[in-house]
């Protein structure tokens, strides 16, 4: 069972679009999928509970790299949404809840892999850290007043039963996470904590992504099936999202930061905690969350292999890592975060 859950974990550009197409053949094949509906909460809490465990909540209170942190949350929440709901309105006129989904793409920054990508591209992982964790609160608190102020004249948006999906998708496994974080270091000690028992969490929250997926495609496999041509349209929209948001940050990266600082900047903005924003759909809107949740599925495709073309081009881009100057923590006239030296 660890075994096959490690594998999808790490193949999940491939297992998204399997279980997409199980999902999708189940629908079909199957009558009376909607009582798949009564697992999507306890499969949303399977999804981020793991992921609240690994949390580094006291990293936001860190001082130091104010700028990087300020620049990058003015990226994520005051250009990228506004960006996508201006995207969203060319490809989407007319089908207000497939817009909606393509907001809540870029409502959430940042996710684990933020961190994973970070640290594979000798990118400045404690400022990473720091920035998915921020981008985690400021966006869960931020996300309804997005949809309420940006969608809210074409869908009614149940404002309340949003900010109680949070609080029980989001807020509650946070708390317990922390404290399921605390008593494990208390009883087992930070070494085994971190060498051991913390690798073992992700792969479950995997599994509830892929579990959510799966029932998102078979609860939309017949109006899939009617119309494939317009679910297979959805994807030139994410990668124009995508690629806009990497050019600008790219861009800010290379003009304003070192490199280390600069590629956690880009993880740090271009990626989105998708797993949040599946979430939030599948809970918090009835029979329309299933059209919601399709784009955000596709998005988990799209994210995973730009991010993973994006860390073997980051040499070419940001120039290779450069070793730390004996004795100084310097290369040339600029400080670089230890994560740079290749040890982060």
């Amino acid at each position: 069972m660890w075994k096959i859950l490690s594998y999808l974990q790490k193949n999940l550009s491939l297992a998204v679009p399997v279980f997409m197409a199980a999902g999708f053949i189940t629908g079909l094949t199957i009558e009376k999928t909607a009582v798949l509906k009564e697992f999507i909460l306890p499969l949303t809490f399977l999804m981020v509970y793991p992921m609240m465990v690994t949390m580094q909540f006291k990293k936001i209170f860190e001082a130091g790299d104010s700028k990087l942190q300020i620049v990058t949350q003015f990226i994520n929440f005051a250009l990228i949404p506004f960006i996508a709901f201006l995207i969203g309105k060319v490809f989407f006129s007319g089908q207000p809840y497939l817009a909606l989904g393509f907001l809540l793409v870029s409502l959430l920054p940042t996710s684990g892999m933020t961190i994973s990508w970070t640290g594979m591209s000798k990118g400045n992982m404690e400022a990473a850290v720091k920035m998915t964790v921020f981008g985690l609160l400021a966006g869960s608190f931020l996300t309804p007043f997005y949809i309420k102020g940006l969608m809210g004249t074409s869908i009614s948006i149940p404002m309340t039963k949003i900010f109680l999906q949070i609080g029980t998708i989001v807020l509650l496994p946070m708390i317990l996470g922390a404290v399921t974080q605390h008593l494990i270091i208390r009883r087992k000690g930070m070494e085994a904590w971190k060498n051991r028992i913390k690798k073992k969490f992700p792969p479950f929250s995997t599994l509830g992504v892929l579990s959510v997926v799966f029932i998102a495609m078979a609860l939309k496999a017949e109006s899939i099936m009617a119309d494939p041509a317009a679910f297979f349209a959805l994807i030139p929209s994410l990668l124009i999202l995508y690629g806009v948001n990497i050019l600008i940050s790219t861009f800010i990266a290379k003009r304003f930061f070192n490199r280390a600082d600069g590629l956690a900047l880009v993880y740090g903005t271009v990626l989105r905690n998708l797993s949040i924003a599946l979430a939030i759909a599948m809970t918090s809107f009835g029979k329309e969350g299933s059209e919601i949740a399709l784009i955000i599925a596709l998005g988990y495709i799209v994210q995973i292999q730009i991010s993973a073309w994006y860390v073997r081009l980051s040499g070419k881009i940001f120039g290779p890592p450069q070793e730390l100057e004996a004795g100084t923590g310097q290369t040339g006239n600029k400080t670089i975060a230890p994560a740079e030296s290749g040890k982060g």
